[in-house]
């Protein structure tokens, strides 16, 4: 909104006379994507065909690095104790094999409510080629318990591959709460504020919708603010007459990397963030939780690590001078003197850099050194990650960069 403010004065215009005039409004937004990187969603119940309930855990049989037998498992969004198995079984073929047990039903939703979680995922076994379990079991829950949010995996991934399916309906049913109170106090607020036309959501591939159908499909904004920026990058590329670029955007809680290979973005339908299958279409982008707003700690082993916490917007870094008090990446740049406290936001608002020494200088005290070393060890730590995710990304797609 206060974006808006800015590009009617430049404009000449008051925002509700701007508003009033524009066509059209496209919003990219990071809301979906932060709530996984870090882990901030709804807790979330699953609702699946009895026996089948640690599919999320068995995924596929594989792991990124299947040769280190030490590699830990993805930790998954929906705890095993709320997983549960409903008496029910559709075949390959669509056909009923087990009808749907009311009573099994009854007692999942009951232990759902007794749980006293906010969303719930339903993946029947099948169900791409025959939904009518999934619908019948989505409207007790929905009548039952109307202060949910509920996902069915016949909707939002309505196609073979179960590990795939279940898990893009989890996530789907892990962000939609926050997308949509989001979107909705967004789309009310432009309204009040005299927009006449259309708010349009990017999505993940690059396409719009509208927020009713942005909401819906919550799991399809995961990567809807990066989307708005690969198109960006592509027109570039068109308007340099550099074919090949590799996009690269850094926000307060992620850096998001991609490609333009001949002067096109290439979709994929084998994406994924923060260790969760998303089998949507997308644009092929990498996200890693490395961005300003990544907070640098050191854990009770004497572990230094930045992210995947953020200090986000608000209170944001120390800096900003908005309550926050942990040591972030932007503080460090801010000690490191890559900025300039009293010309940020073309002087605008100044950066307090006295709360950026303090919260630098708590975090220094922890690892027994300076100040400066300190912020510096923030800022290597944090380009060596993102120079870690160009080579990983790169050399997956088969590019070598010079």
């Amino acid at each position: 909104m206060t974006g808006l403010e800015e590009l009617a004065r430049r404009l000449g215009l008051s925002r509700a006379d701007m508003l009033g005039r524009t066509d059209r409004l496209v919003h990219g937004t990071t809301v979906a994507t932060n709530a996984l990187l870090e882990r901030k969603g709804a807790q979330v119940a699953l609702l699946t065909t009895q026996g089948h309930r640690d599919v999320i855990e068995m995924r596929e049989g594989l792991k990124d690095d299947r040769y280190n037998l030490r590699t830990a498992p993805p930790e998954p969004l929906v705890p095993r104790e709320l997983r549960f198995g409903v008496r029910e079984r559709v075949r390959p073929d669509g056909e009923v094999s087990i009808p749907l047990d009311q009573d099994s039903l009854g007692e999942a939703i009951a232990a759902i409510r007794e749980a006293g979680v906010t969303s719930v995922a339903v993946c029947f076994l099948h169900s791409d080629r025959n939904p009518t379990h999934e619908i019948a079991a989505v409207e007790r829950p929905q009548r039952e318990l109307p202060y949910i949010s509920v996902s069915r995996s016949s909707d939002v991934l309505p196609q073979i591959k179960e590990y795939e399916r279940v898990s893009t309906t989890i996530v789907n049913a892990y962000v939609e709460p926050a997308v949509r109170r989001y979107l909705t106090n967004l789309e009310t607020r432009l309204k009040e504020a005299g927009l006449a036309s259309q708010l349009f959501i990017i999505l993940s591939h690059g396409g719009m919708a509208p927020v009713a159908e942005a909401a819906r499909l919550a799991a399809g904004t995961v990567l809807s603010g990066p989307a708005g920026g690969i198109s960006g990058c592509r027109r570039c590329a068109e308007l340099l007459g550099i074919p090949d670029l590799v996009p690269f955007d850094m926000g307060g809680t992620s850096t998001d990397i991609s490609l333009i290979t001949d002067g096109r973005a290439s979709l994929s339908a084998d994406g994924g963030l923060a260790d969760q299958r998303i089998a949507l279409r997308s644009l092929d982008i990498a996200s890693i939780a490395a961005g300003g707003g990544s907070i640098a700690t050191v854990d009770a082993s004497g572990t230094f690590r930045v992210g995947p916490e953020s200090a986000g917007s608000v209170p944001g870094p120390a800096c900003y001078g908005n309550g926050g008090l942990e040591a972030t990446v932007t503080d460090a740049n801010v000690i490191l003197g890559y900025l300039d406290a009293s010309a940020f936001m073309g002087g605008k608002r100044p950066l307090d850099r006295a709360a950026s020494e303090a919260a630098i200088d708590r975090l220094a005290t922890s690892l027994g050194l300076s100040r400066e070393e300190a912020a510096a060890g923030v800022y290597r730590m944090v380009n060596l990650r993102m120079a870690d995710g160009i080579r990983l990304m790169t050399l997956r797609r088969g590019v070598d960069p010079p």
